[in-house]
């Protein structure tokens, strides 16, 4: 239908699902939005549904952070449903360098376990969605998310400090279609749809991890079970015999493994597979939402389970005292900066100019060892170590002056002393 076809059908009608469409969504008509294209059903349903409620043109963004995506297929689907540009990427580079290292080498876990693997994928995908409607003078974007999670405030976040005069739509905030509804509505228009592999989850992958909900996931009494897994294998199953790797760090930055100088990608892709092979990297997690509610997650992130673990211990020979316990406040901060939406911010910039700073001396060599689900370190090296062997040994060669602890003693222990003789003893 053309544009001004489909705007004088939204003028006539205004509804969706029999209901009028929420006033806080409305703005005026767009040429062009674009959408955050998956392939699957909802977003599939959003082309038809923007066109016909927003009489607007619509282009498509699939991107490729190393899940399992069809990048052709998507686009083709796209294209027949009726997308006036259908754009694929992949940008497997583009996200390790840019999101997924900069989070490793602050060391970003949120509430201690999750690496962000979703969260980081989110910004990247919104930056190009900003882009292809800045090319296109568009007026909008789009998303798939629900009114109920973390990505929608991630999505309309960065749309507002990337390009603030840019409307942002999320047709499942808005519609109140179920799924069953979701169906109907993409038969009736002949929307191109493969139904035949639904899970019983709700899955989101990319290189740095595989987030996996919903279901009977939902009861966080419920032990996850196997089929609910895919980069893992269980610690039962898992070989009886160990595997060590050392992984090569260089200001930060994992550069090799074994000896074996490889780019970012196909670092995590071998550490997924080798890790996963042995059960590492399974996370079973109730989770603080941004939006106020705790939900039940599920992760796998082999590679990132093994590679934070690394360069903390890294970290623990190359920074000071200070330096450590400065940064261990700084990961939270950080950490929740990515889960809740604020990655185009001067905050984490600002975070970003200290963390590289810190990252200037973390150069060297780790080894962990994989077994039966665990990770361990078992040995670390670097040529600009702050341990000493011989400051730390009690053997021969021992160079620290042990005559000098009295002094130092003396002086540490001067306030303690002082409030004992004049307040009394402490109990």
């Amino acid at each position: 239908m053309p544009v001004e076809a489909r705007r004088r059908a939204h003028e006539d009608t205004g509804r969706v699902s029999g209901n009028l469409l929420p006033e806080r969504t409305r703005f005026p008509m767009a040429d062009k939005i674009v959408l955050a294209y998956s392939g699957g059903l909802d977003t599939s349903v959003a082309i038809r549904w923007l066109q016909e409620q927003y009489g607007a043109d619509i282009a498509t963004l699939t991107m490729d952070l190393g899940g399992q995506v069809d990048l052709e297929a998507a686009r083709q689907r796209a294209v027949d449903i009726g997308a006036t540009r259908a754009d694929v990427m992949d940008a497997r580079e583009e996200f390790v360098r840019d999101y997924v290292w900069p989070a490793l080498r602050a060391g970003a876990l949120y509430e201690g376990v999750y690496p962000l693997a979703t969260a980081l994928g989110r910004y990247l995908i919104a930056k190009h969605l900003v882009r292809i409607a800045q090319e296109e003078g568009a007026s909008g974007i789009a998303h798939g998310c629900t009114g109920k999670g973390n990505d929608q405030v991630r999505f309309d976040v960065s749309a507002g400090a990337l390009a603030p005069a840019l409307k942002v739509v999320a047709p499942a905030r808005e519609w109140g279609m179920t799924r069953d509804d979701e169906i109907a509505y993409a038969k009736e228009r002949d929307i191109p749809l493969d139904l035949n592999k639904r899970s019983a989850y709700s899955v989101d992958e990319n290189l740095w991890g595989r987030s996996i909900e919903a279901g009977d996931l939902e009861d966080p009494w419920v032990e996850p079970p196997e089929e609910a897994y895919a980069w893992t294998v269980s610690a039962t199953a898992a070989p009886d015999e160990t595997r060590s790797m050392e992984i090569r760090f260089a200001e930060g930055v994992p550069v090799a493994i074994d000896g074996e100088e490889l780019n970012g990608v196909a670092l995590i892709e071998l550490l997924n597979e080798v890790a996963g092979a042995h059960g590492v990297g399974r996370i079973d997690h109730v989770e603080n939402r941004l939006v106020g509610i705790k939900s039940r997650e599920v992760y796998e992130a082999p590679a990132a389970t093994v590679l934070h673990l690394a360069h903390r211990a890294l970290e623990q020979m190359c920074l000071t005292k200070e330096q450590s316990r400065f940064k261990e406040r700084l990961v939270q901060e950080y950490a929740d900066l990515v889960y809740n939406g604020l990655w185009f911010t001067a905050h984490r910039r600002d975070l970003d100019a200290y963390v590289l700073s810190t990252q200037r001396h973390v150069n060297g060599t780790v080894r962990v060892r994989l077994h039966k689900g665990s990770a361990t370190v078992t040995g670390r090296e670097s040529a600009e170590s702050l341990y000493r062997h011989d400051l730390a040994t009690y053997d021969a060669g021992d160079t620290f002056d042990h005559q000098a602890s009295v002094g130092f003693i003396s002086v540490f222990g001067l306030p303690v002393r002082t409030q004992a003789r004049v307040q009394g003893e402490a109990e």
